[in-house]
């Protein structure tokens, strides 16, 4: 299968995947695999020949690490999957994060709760990271509405940023031996202290190659009319770093609601940004869906709904359940919690629904392969 547009769909029954040739006319769907296991986190593995990952949450029996050699068509489970040696007194609740390493068949791990995991043999065998995982603060890290997770991983060259809900983002600056926490900015709307050293519900954080030191980071917002201690935190719901997440600036102004799940970059333009706003209730804003684009790094937002519901809906997208293809006009994807998963064709512009009736979607990625 050569120069296909390939999805991989994490649900809470099982894993989906579904391909398409480039025009993007229709997909073939394929799965549940791993049937009604919650599937929160997939890899699709493009260095040499592709490999597709996914997490497979059960929580009565374990959890396990699936591989497909042959995209997606078959999974076999790895040798083994990640987990605390047996007087840490932690256990693993959920795996949050799969993402490829510097090596061949090197793989990062994020877990429930909040902890790391590395392999150098393609997800046969994991070793704990202690640089964060037994940090300081790491048994200080309260768990947030979905759990407490480490669910953002990025590499950049000796740099690695880590998102944590709640713990806030942490940095290390030498692949990974050491972290510190590195929140300058990050507003904390549930905590006496509007900007903690961590804490922080960090939702998701995103970067561009093409725009060294610059991250972008979905906070959880949604404050601006707290009256509990501390007053009323506007705007710190989306933001922006450009100093390889040192500090942090608001980003949030234009937009309908601060808070938000995703947060996705153009992938050939690093100042045209995407995410989903919601409200307090994490659904629509007035039950009317749309994706917002900015194209000058958050300066300002446009609202992209063509397509999409114009009332009376009410999902919600959850943190990785948002991603974008590497075409020349690249499209946009997103599932939601009520089991649809939606196409935005020429950036967004244009929406149509490609699947309406699968399970609750916590996980969409999509690579050209």
């Amino acid at each position: 299968m050569v120069d296909r547009i390939i999805l991989t769909i994490g649900t809470k029954k099982g894993l989906f995947v579904a391909d398409a040739a480039k025009p993007r006319r229709s997909f073939a769907l394929r799965g549940p695999f791993g049937p009604g296991i919650p599937v929160y986190s997939t890899l699709i593995d493009t260095r040499g020949t592709p490999c597709l990952y996914a997490s497979s949450c059960n929580p009565f029996f374990g959890m396990k690490v699936l591989r497909s050699t042959d995209m997606g068509k078959s999974f076999t489970e790895t040798k083994s999957a990640p987990a605390f040696p047996k007087d840490d007194g932690r256990a693993l609740v959920n795996i949050w994060g799969l993402e490829a390493g510097g090596g061949k068949k090197d793989l990062w791990c994020g877990v429930e709760p909040a902890s790391l995991f590395r392999s150098h043999d393609g997800g046969d065998s994991w070793d704990l990271v202690p640089g964060i995982s037994n940090h300081d603060h790491a048994r200080k890290w309260q768990p947030g509405n979905g759990g407490l997770c480490m669910h953002t991983i990025i590499r950049d060259g000796n740099r690695v940023h880590l998102g944590i809900s709640t713990g806030g983002h942490y940095l290390s600056e030498d692949g990974g031996e050491t972290f510190r926490a590195s929140n300058q900015g990050v507003g904390a709307g549930f905590a006496p202290d509007p900007y903690p050293e961590f804490g922080q519900c960090v939702h998701k954080i995103a970067r561009h190659d093409d725009a060294p030191g610059r991250l972008y980071m979905q906070n959880h917002g949604g404050w601006a009319d707290w009256t509990g201690p501390g007053g009323p935190r506007p705007d710190i719901g989306v933001l922006r770093s450009d100093d390889y997440g040192h500090s942090w600036r608001s980003i949030a102004k234009g937009l309908p609601s601060d808070f938000g799940f995703p947060i996705v970059v153009h992938p050939y333009d690093a100042d045209t940004v995407y995410v989903m706003p919601l409200d307090a209730t994490r659904s629509c804003p007035g039950g009317a869906p749309a994706v917002w684009r900015s194209e000058n790094g958050g300066e300002s937002w446009s609202r992209l709904a063509r397509g999409l519901p114009r009332k009376q809906s009410y999902f919600t997208v959850l943190r990785d359940a948002m991603d974008i293809d590497r075409l020349k006009a690249p499209a946009l994807y997103f599932g939601t919690t009520t089991g649809q998963l939606w196409i935005g064709r020429e950036g967004g512009e244009q929406w149509d629904c490609l699947f309406d009736s699968l399970p609750p979607i916590y996980n969409v990625k999509v690579a050209v392969a």
